[in-house]
């Protein structure tokens, strides 16, 4: 059974950090396209990151140099790692495992 289970969020200060763990039961992380989405209220999905089997990682422009994914093949985990968090980050973060695993979102809110 497949199964995704994002923690981590919560709220944070502009300028703060957080760090997003995905846990992943039912296939390896390492076998497939793994991204992070968030989705702000009244915006739609949009992808943040993705780390590729073979590691190579790929940012929105919008994260470029401040968020960072990194995969844990050992624990079967991804991590979405984020400084410098800006207001405009608040959403609902969502890992994916491609083309349709997902997991149940974890809220990020940046604000003062």
């Amino acid at each position: 059974q497949v199964q995704l289970v994002e923690s981590g969020g919560g709220l944070v200060q502009p300028g703060g950090s957080l760090t997003l763990s995905c846990a992943v039961s039912g296939f390896s992380v390492n076998s497939v396209l793994m991204n992070w989405y968030r989705q702000a209220p009244g915006k739609q999905r949009e992808l943040v990151g993705s780390i590729r089997s073979y590691g190579v990682t790929t940012y929105a422009d919008s994260v470029k140099g401040r968020f960072t994914i990194s995969r844990d093949n050992a624990k079967n985990m991804v991590s979405l790692q984020m400084s410098n968090l800006k207001p405009e980050d608040t959403a609902v973060y969502y890992c994916n495992g491609f083309p349709n695993y997902w997991g149940q979102g974890t809220q990020v809110t940046v604000s003062s």
